[in-house]
């Protein structure tokens, strides 16, 4: 027999059945796993700055290693058993946004390429990308008239 619940009976039930989560040690992993994150990515450029690759290119090619270093673990499963551990210590920006277009496109691919991939990846980062280049239009228009 299923039980109709009203909003308020619902959400009782569900933080009755929700873990609960201890917000220092929460917040403490969060600070562990992203300062990792972003130390690995300090390792790489080290290393090819070592390697006498020119200031720019490290700049330009760094963010391109770690969005396909996340987009690799995140079809491997990796990521989200990271994520699991760390909460919102694996959200730095590059690799939490390169993890939030690849999870969908994993879990939709069954659908085809189009339909499932090539739709379903713009989910989350649709958004971000209209409303980014919205803000950088509003923006360099600023600029362009205060500047």
């Amino acid at each position: 027999m299923i039980k109709d619940y009203t909003n308020k009976e619902y959400g009782k039930y569900v933080q009755q059945k929700s873990p609960n989560s201890s917000c220092v040690k929460d917040t403490v992993m969060a600070f562990i796993v992203g300062g990792l994150i972003c130390v690995i990515a300090e390792c790489i450029a080290d290393y090819m700055r070592a390697r006498q690759v020119d200031e720019e290119t490290v700049k330009l090619a760094l963010p391109v290693f770690m969005i396909a270093l996340s987009a690799f673990l995140t079809g491997l499963g990796i990521y989200e058993k990271i994520a699991k551990f760390a909460g919102a210590g694996t959200i730095v920006p590059i690799t939490g946004f390169a993890n939030a277009v690849c999870s969908p496109a994993m879990e939709f691919r069954s659908e085809g390429i189009i339909m499932g991939i090539g739709a379903k990846m713009f989910v989350v980062a649709g958004p971000v990308i209209v409303f980014g280049t919205i803000t950088s239009i509003v923006v360099g228009f600023l600029y362009f008239l205060f500047g």
